[in-house]
Parts: C-alpha cells; sequence; structure tokens
C-alpha cells in the first residue's frame, strides 16, 4: 500500500487553520493550565478509556492525595488505588505507582523529556510518551490516540482505518508530517487534532458544516464505516 503524500502548503493550511479554531474553542481543561509533568502525566493516565468529564471529577481530587509523583512512590500501592477508585481500569494506578518508584530509584524522581525515554517507564506507551513530551515539556512530538486518528485519516487518507493496526503506522507518518517545527506550536497543535476529533470529528457525527479545516478535508461529508 503506497504511503499518504501531503502537500506541504495544503499542510500548512491545515495547521493554521486548525491553531486558530483552537484558540477560540479549545475547552478550558485543569491540565491544559500547567506544564508540570507530573500532573500531566496523571491527567493522560485517567483519560485512557475513560471520558473527560469523568476525569474532572477525579483529577484535583487525586492531586490533593498525591501532589507529586515521590507522594506516589511513598505511597503503599493499595493507597494509589484507593484514590483511584471510581476511575476504573486500574492497571493504569498500578503502573503509575510502578513508573514512581522506577522514577525515584533511577531518575532522582525527574520524568525524562524525550519521548523515547518516557516510553520505558512502565505503562507509557507511544501516545502517552508524545503526550508527555509535548504537553509538558514543549518538545516537538506527534501524538495518535483514537481521536487523532480519525481525524488524520478522514482528513489526509480516507482509504486508512484508525482503527486498523496495519494502518496506524502511517497514521503516525502523517502526524509527523504535519507536526510544527517548534514543540511550543506542536503543544497547540497536538491539543487542537484531539479536541476536533472529540468535540467536531467524532466518531458517531461528522460536523463537517463547522469544522475548520474541511475545505481540505479528503472525505468531507463522505459517510463510510470506521
Amino acid at each position: 500500500m503506497p504511503k499518504p503524500r501531503i502537500d506541504p502548503k495544503s499542510a500548512l493550511v491545515f495547521r493554521r487553520r486548525l491553531a486558530t479554531w483552537f484558540r477560540r474553542a479549545g475547552r478550558d481543561l485543569p491540565w491544559r493550565r500547567t506544564r508540570d509533568p507530573y500532573r500531566i502525566l496523571v491527567s493522560e493516565l485517567m483519560l485512557q478509556q475513560t471520558q473527560v468529564s469523568r476525569v474532572v471529577e477525579f483529577y484535583d481530587r487525586f492531586l490533593n492525595r498525591f501532589p507529586t509523583l515521590g507522594h506516589v512512590a511513598r505511597a503503599p500501592q493499595r493507597k494509589v488505588m484507593e484514590s483511584w477508585e471510581g476511575l476504573g481500569y486500574y492497571a493504569r494506578a498500578r503502573n503509575l505507582h510502578a513508573l514512581s518508584k522506577e522514577v525515584g530509584a533511577t531518575r532522582d524522581g525527574v520524568l525524562p523529556a524525550d519521548a523515547a525515554e518516557l516510553r520505558t517507564l512502565p505503562g507509557i506507551g507511544a501516545y502517552t510518551a508524545g503526550a508527555v513530551s509535548s504537553f509538558a515539556f514543549e518538545r516537538r512530538a506527534a501524538l495518535v490516540d483514537t481521536n487523532v486518528a480519525r481525524v488524520l485519516s478522514r482528513v489526509f487518507a480516507p482509504r486508512l482505518k484508525p482503527k486498523s493496526p496495519r494502518d496506524q503506522k502511517q497514521l503516525w507518518g502523517i502526524a509527523e508530517m504535519i507536526l510544527p517545527r517548534t514543540g511550543k506550536a506542536a503543544w497547540t497543535h497536538n491539543q487542537a487534532l484531539m479536541e476536533l476529533g472529540a468535540l467536531i470529528c467524532t466518531a458517531r457525527i461528522k460536523r463537517c458544516g463547522v469544522c475548520p479545516v474541511s475545505a481540505g478535508c479528503r472525505s468531507r461529508d463522505v459517510v463510510r464505516p470506521e
């Protein structure tokens, strides 16, 4: 299967329109007001397979109980699990506790900024590594979650299926191709991609009439199975 080709000018227009829309329409979420790596990590772990509204309920409460990664490391695992109760998918809490122990023992309690280094830590996959690197350290790091994969496939490569493991590599390639050159711009770009998939280009409804990047979308008004 040939790789998708993206015209640099089209990518630039896409980035600019997306960023402009996000600055106007992006939600005010607590983890977007911080660059603290630990707080970003907690938010990203909580957001895995959990709705934003649900995470908002638990986020500050968990951080009040465990304000730093060191507090997590020093606590018994059962205490961390108790504070996670109600969010479900408890492997995330176990991974956070294991990660805190490892970072404390091998990195003086400091999370690395590089996405590749972050991936070596317990429970950190490609998306979470890119998210922490981009959102906490403003590094130029691509990321692809469910929402981003859907947006990228619809806009740039309708033949790719966002849920197909076979197509994931190409979607990550597209994410890299359209990523801004600087880390600060990448922060806005990545947040905006996720927001577009959450609010406009959703799995159930494609709101093409109000989409900021619909003019260059290759699947505008086309309904197809995911």
